[in-house]
């Protein structure tokens, strides 16, 4: 590894043949190279005394309230390497969704990310560049989310039969913390990101099959970016970040708007109104996806009413869902999808009727 000559070959050969102390070489110098870049930013937010390679991460912060998070990516689960479309996922993917997905629960608190975590186990026939790619993913994904001044301070690396993913997120308010539980009777709802397009993205990646290499690359537009939607989603950290003090409640949307405006309306004791009109432009982009997808798949139905589908109930866009008072401006990305009314609480409705589609459950069959 210390001869440049050999490290494309190297780089190549799947992590079974290194030592731990060899694979985390490969890749704890881009950890490293991406820390003193964030702590080199304006204002930053936290001081690392030790960083990854010893037992613990040591910071050192001024008094604030801290929010922590943590999520979990599975290879068959949440990703596959080989998808049927013929699509793959790669390390440089998982290393930015599985960041992605944690900033997002932290901004959606009101809370600046400071530092993750992260713990990775791998199977031994993963090549090294994979984790190469892994980190790099990790890092453009702060940076390209808005968390330039988040460190990635330590974490885990072990073997096991599948690739398994965990970041914990650190992230400090500096007021109080969003939380689901403030939203009133009167508030407007409102999004701020992208809608369904993960969703579609997942179904054109599980439900196309049989493309070449070159007609992978050569698909339409509108379908290339809704598999880079599911691959490598973006939070709206900035306009998430503009709501505090303003926002009377918000959460990331993981599982669609209408489980999350569920959990809202439960914690808030409303319910929430959203009215399917208000998603049109969401709605109009993703139906050339269903159309393209009714003519390659030869195990799904779609349909026009399947991008109403993917809109209100796909997740993994990583947007923000909150509560605003109706006599105060949307802080710019957001755009208004509904509002809370005091009858029937903890309930949602669109267009006056209780969904049938609730949105993702890991637990529960579609």
């Amino acid at each position: 590894m210390k001869s440049s000559a050999h490290s494309a070959a190297t780089f190549a050969s799947p992590v079974g043949k290194f030592s731990e102390s060899e694979i985390l070489q490969a890749f704890v110098p881009l950890l490293e190279e991406h820390n003193r870049w964030a702590g080199a930013q304006p204002g930053n937010l936290v001081e690392m005394t030790v960083g990854p390679g010893d037992d613990c991460s040591v910071l050192s912060m001024p008094a604030s309230q801290l929010v922590f998070t943590t999520d979990t990516q599975t290879e068959g689960q949440d990703f596959r390497r080989q998808w049927n479309s013929g699509d793959t996922t790669t390390g440089y993917d998982v290393g930015w969704k599985a960041a992605t997905q944690n900033l997002a629960d932290v901004v959606s608190m009101g809370a600046e990310p400071i530092t993750l975590l992260v713990s990775l186990s791998t199977p031994p026939d993963i090549p090294l560049q994979w984790l190469k790619d892994f980190a790099r993913g990790l890092t453009d994904s702060c940076r390209k989310n808005g968390a330039e001044r988040c460190s990635i301070s330590g974490g885990d690396l072990g073997a096991s039969t599948e690739i398994s993913v965990t970041v914990t997120a650190v992230g400090r308010c500096a007021g109080a913390p969003l939380l689901r539980s403030g939203a009133q009777v009167g508030d407007v709802v409102a999004i701020a990101g992208e809608l369904g397009t993960a969703a579609a993205g997942f179904a054109v990646m599980e439900y196309s099959q049989g493309f070449s290499i070159d007609d992978l690359e050569n698909r339409p537009g509108h379908i290339l970016r809704a598999v880079q939607a599911q691959q490598r989603p973006q939070t709206p950290m900035r306009n998430a970040l503009q709501a505090v003090g303003v926002a009377h409640a918000m959460m990331d949307i993981s599982d669609g708007p209408v489980r999350d405006a569920q959990r809202i309306a439960q914690a808030s004791k409303v319910s929430i109104h959203l009215e399917t009109e208000l998603f049109r432009a969401d709605i109009a982009q993703l139906e050339p996806v269903a159309d393209w997808l009714t003519a390659r798949s030869q195990t799904q139905e779609f349909s026009l009413s399947t991008a109403t589908r993917w809109v209100l109930s796909g997740g993994e866009n990583h947007g923000m869902l909150a509560c605003f008072p109706a006599d105060t401006p949307l802080p710019k990305g957001f755009r208004a999808v509904g509002r809370c009314e005091r009858t029937h609480p903890d309930s949602v409705f669109v267009d006056g009727k209780v969904p049938s589609d609730k949105g993702w459950d890991h637990f529960l069959a579609e």
